[in-house]
């Protein structure tokens, strides 16, 4: 995947903005996001990227990322196809910047060659994705919120558990649980909030609802335990942070049926996609995954879910949850993201970006 070239520049923007409502998960409370826009360009030609680092999801701290944009920009002057083979070559401590980087450069590859980047990462990728809907806490679940996510479309309902006692949030859970029509799902995220007992004793409580998946529900995510949890559960658990804990991912032996990824958790698009390969062929379930990126990075993201191609519903209908953006992110209609056919990754910066 490379691209022709004379020179190439890497341009590197700031942003911090406040969220329409607070990020509320186990490991605390969000009111900002934080990252850099990338430009990639040459010869007149541009691509972009979105470092956003997200620590308590697995990514390195923003000083840290930050250091590594610096390093990456001044590799400039190696090209691009030695840009992308240099960060494809090794698993990095800094995965939402290698992300960020690859991203621009494979943006402006697929631009150049007039190819959508869902088309370039997988030719025969489709141009529609079921998402998620995020709704928050379940501890401060209103009704309202279901009902309106229910008539925009929407027939996976995430939320977020274990901010509070189980007796706080399960009652919000089962008025949720009564609103669904007929194949809907709850798709929960407790974010390591449990020991296994407490795990435990959610999976029987929730026996009979319609859930779709738990997410991460070990403080501490032992192999052995997941397993006895994913035996005792009627619907499948999921792993997300605490795979960036592992440095090499065996799909085969991993102890739960699903699979959440996040590029700037895996340290790229290609990574992430040839590990969601291996987890689809090995007969794991694959989600992919926002990290409450900007619209640059939410663009390549639902590119790659379309590449990889999993039926399930994505996470990523998340770009309400910023009071600002970079650009206008992904049309959702009817619960899905629907793809231009124009080439790159499909994300225009607002005029005030454009320069970065």
């Amino acid at each position: 995947m490379t691209t022709r070239q004379t020179s190439l520049h890497l341009g590197v923007q700031s942003y911090q903005w406040p969220l329409r409502r607070p990020w509320r998960s186990a490991r605390g409370l969000r009111v900002t996001r934080d990252g850099w826009l990338l430009r990639a360009e040459v010869d007149g030609s541009s691509g972009f990227g979105d470092c956003a680092p997200l620590p308590e999801a697995g990514t390195e701290i923003a000083e840290e990322a930050e250091r590594r944009l610096c390093y990456w920009r001044g590799r400039a002057g190696d090209g691009v196809a030695a840009l992308l083979a240099a960060l494809d070559s090794r698993i990095g401590s800094t995965p939402a910047a290698d992300c960020a980087v690859e991203t621009a450069l494979l943006d402006l590859d697929a631009r150049t060659r007039g190819l959508p980047l869902r088309r370039l990462l997988r030719p025969d990728a489709p141009d529609r994705i079921e998402v998620s809907a995020m709704l928050g806490a379940a501890a401060t679940l209103e009704t309202f919120a279901v009902e309106q996510v229910l008539a925009a479309g929407h027939r996976v309902l995430k939320l977020k558990v274990g901010t509070a006692p189980l007796d706080v949030e399960m009652p919000r859970i089962q008025a949720a649980a009564a609103l669904l029509p007929a194949g809907a799902r709850l798709r929960l995220d407790a974010n390591g909030a449990w020991d296994h007992g407490a795990a435990a004793a959610w999976i029987e409580r929730l026996r009979g609802l319609p859930i779709d998946c738990l997410e991460e529900p070990l403080a501490e995510p032992d192999d052995a335990a997941l397993a006895d949890l994913q035996e005792a559960a009627p619907w499948s658990l999921a792993m997300d942070e605490s795979l960036a804990g592992r440095a090499d991912i065996d799909p085969r032996q991993l102890p739960v049926r699903r699979l959440v990824l996040k590029p700037q958790v895996q340290g790229g698009l290609r990574r992430t996609l040839r590990l969601a390969e291996q987890a689809q062929a090995a007969g794991r379930e694959v989600v992919t995954t926002s990290l409450l990126e900007s619209a640059a990075g939410l663009w390549a993201t639902a590119q790659l879910a379309a590449a990889i191609g999993s039926p399930l519903a994505h996470g990523l209908a998340t770009a309400d949850w910023l009071a600002a953006d970079l650009g206008t992110p992904p049309r959702i209609e009817g619960g899905a993201m629907h793809l231009p056919p124009g080439p790159g990754s499909g994300f225009v910066p607002y005029p005030n970006w454009a320069g970065a």
